[in-house]
């Protein structure tokens, strides 16, 4: 069994690398992952959900360049913790555009930024801000005023974009992965006791499965969302629970095919508790179908988050997702600055169409007829 099932993946493997679309789509979800993995690490603003905000420059156009000063706060560390790389720093500092600035002994002397070519009056502020914080007053100059880049502008609350585009990503592809996982654990294991059992527990089963597939997804996830409240980890179990039907209808009928094998009956004449049958005899045979529904699952559960979070009821504000960012600046696809709502869009596409893809050329790949 161990090098058959050796020998499967082994052709599988070969043929998905022989297959140039297969390769592209699994390189953007591979790209995806790794964005998710170390979105703060790639994002400029690495400030939790890069919510930091300057609305003198809001809506910056691309490649803006904008001198700023930082000023410490009272709970500034000049380090990063390895929670704050992977989860993002509080805001402890303070950001300032400014148009000009000098340095005495004492004080730092700047001229505000107001936005449209306007400029404030002087402002002084006492070295003592820095030095309080163990900041020497030669690393002023060098580390805490310099020149900022936003690479896609920014935003309507003057927020790097890009930062709060790549960010976005973990909560579109985190979706798809819990939402998958939720639909893999229930609808396993309702269509493998269904199709393994038969009569009345089958029938109950089927009966559940009709009731839950009548209703539209997108329905469903809202009402199971109002029931459980809004918020990050309430829309991926209510994605989750809408998504295991499919998953439960092919390994019920996959486990009917299986059952009257002769392994099986074999192995219920050597003694086998029906446990070890149904997750180690007759489990293994349906993992390929299963592998190409998830895939499948995980584009669908993309495009429901998005949605959700463009009608408000995903994630919250300021979590950065792909779907939100879409709703707080679709205005602009007829006003300017379209890039705001195009490049989530084209995240999304790009995303949705490679998990796809990839669904197809596995369900090719894995054809053992081939």
């Amino acid at each position: 069994m161990e090098n058959n099932q050796g020998s499967f993946t082994a052709t599988t493997i070969r043929k998905l690398r022989k297959n140039p679309l297969g390769i592209l789509s699994f390189a953007v979800i591979a790209v995806a992952a790794l964005v998710t993995v170390f979105a703060y690490f790639i994002a400029t603003d690495k400030t939790k959900n890069a919510n930091r905000q300057d609305l003198t420059i809001a809506y910056a156009p691309m490649g803006y360049q904008q001198l700023t000063l930082e000023i410490p706060l009272e709970n500034y560390t000049k380090s990063y913790s390895i929670h704050d790389l992977f989860f993002g720093k509080e805001i402890d500092s303070e950001q300032i555009s400014i148009v000009s600035y000098s340095i005495d002994k004492q004080k730092v002397t700047y001229i505000p930024f107001l936005g449209e070519g306007l400029q404030g009056e002087k402002v002084e502020i006492p070295l003592d801000i820095w030095t309080h914080h163990h900041i020497p007053i030669n690393e002023i100059e060098k580390k805490y005023i310099f020149q900022k880049t936003y690479f896609l502008g920014t935003d309507s609350y003057g927020r790097d974009f890009f930062s709060r585009l790549v960010i976005g990503t973990r909560i579109s592809f985190l979706i798809g992965f819990v939402a998958v996982f939720i639909s893999l654990v229930v609808g396993i294991s309702l269509g493998a006791l269904a199709g393994y059992y038969r009569g009345w527990l089958d029938n109950l089963i089927m009966w559940l499965i009709n009731v839950v597939w009548s209703i539209p997804t997108l329905l469903l996830v809202i009402a199971i969302t109002l029931a459980i409240g809004k918020g990050f980890w309430q829309i991926f179990i209510a994605v989750g629970l809408t998504m295991w039907v499919e998953v439960a209808r092919v390994v019920r009928g996959q486990f009917i095919s299986f059952r009257e094998k002769e392994f099986v009956e074999a192995a219920r004449a050597l003694g086998f508790s029906d446990y070890r049958i149904i997750f180690h005899q007759i489990l293994p045979n349906v993992i390929a179908p299963v592998i190409v529904i998830s895939a499948a699952n995980f584009a669908s559960a993309i495009l429901v988050e998005s949605g959700l979070s463009f009608l408000g009821i995903g994630a919250q504000p300021p979590t950065p997702s792909w779907g939100n960012i879409i709703k707080e600046h679709y205005s602009h696809i007829i006003l300017g600055k379209q890039h705001l709502a195009i490049l989530p869009g084209l995240a999304i596409m790009f995303l949705v169409l490679g998990f796809n893809i990839f669904g197809n050329v596995l369900r090719d790949v894995m054809d053992i007829k081939d």
